[in-house]
């Protein structure tokens, strides 16, 4: 099989597996999507030192179209408080360019080590199901504004949609696991659109950036992922309703734990 063949076929599988997986567990695809690429990345020779921050730049690309179909779908339940949504919406943006600014600034080794910690964190909590207590009300904006930055922050520097930190966040301040989950997907959007904006131009600067990018994002993975991802992660959500969804929670929180230690021991 020619490599570019195979290159392009990977990318379609990944769509497939991390679409398959989004609307199976609610959980966005940028965990399984960046290490992932940075496998690919490396095998197809991209240069070692732009290796993770592409797969970063690129994941939160190919959020974008899954968090407008996510969105759009949940909205059609009447289930996105879209007040919490433009509150924190602000401070998301901002925390987002932060975050891709500080990734920028981060050898390859740290962002990868980063990753995969936050990886494993997240991995833990969704193996024991940490909840935490829905105890207190939405703070006022001061502190809102820094939980929203917070959030993009982390966001923007690991790749995801920020649902591992927005729902928790969320159902903290009293909000409904149901109503959460369709806030915080719609809160993906604008970490997806920042994210990538940033990631495109920070990385202008890079001189051996490979053909196909723009930044640190390269479209086609972007393309590949987004295509098959679209298609698949509507049969993930049909299946939610007929397979075992905690024991497959536990499943991928191994996964998660296989995929962590990669990016550490890489």
């Amino acid at each position: 099989m020619e490599p570019i063949v195979l290159e392009w076929f990977s990318y379609l599988l990944l769509g497939v597996f991390a679409g398959t997986i989004a609307g199976l567990l609610g959980v966005g695809g940028g965990l399984i999507i960046v290490p992932m690429l940075v496998f690919i990345f490396t095998g197809s020779q991209f240069p070692p030192e732009l290796v993770v921050h592409m797969a970063v730049g690129t994941s939160l690309a190919s959020i974008i179209m899954t968090s407008i179909s996510s969105t759009w779908a949940h909205h059609q339940h009447g289930a996105v408080i879209w007040v919490l949504f433009w509150r924190l919406v602000p401070g998301i943006i901002v925390g987002t360019f932060m975050g891709a600014i500080l990734a920028d600034l981060m050898k390859a080794n740290a962002l990868r080590i980063f990753f995969g910690v936050f990886e494993l964190l997240v991995a833990m909590q969704m193996a024991l199901d940490i909840k935490p207590s829905p105890y207190r009300q939405f703070p006022h904006q001061l502190g809102t504004g820094i939980a929203a930055t917070g959030i993009g922050v982390v966001s923007a520097i690991v790749g995801i949609g920020g649902g591992t930190l927005t729902v928790p966040f969320l159902v903290w301040c009293n909000t409904s696991m149901h109503k959460a989950v369709a806030t915080s997907a719609a809160c993906g959007l604008p970490i997806a659109v920042a994210g990538t904006l940033a990631y495109s131009i920070t990385g202008l600067n890079e001189l051996n950036l490979p053909d196909g990018a723009v930044g640190y994002i390269y479209w086609p993975a972007f393309i590949g992922i987004v295509i098959t991802s679209m298609l698949f992660a509507p049969l993930g959500a049909r299946l939610a309703h007929r397979l075992p969804v905690g024991i497959l929670k536990k499943v991928f929180a191994v996964l998660l734990v296989v995929l962590g230690v990669r990016m550490l021991w890489n």
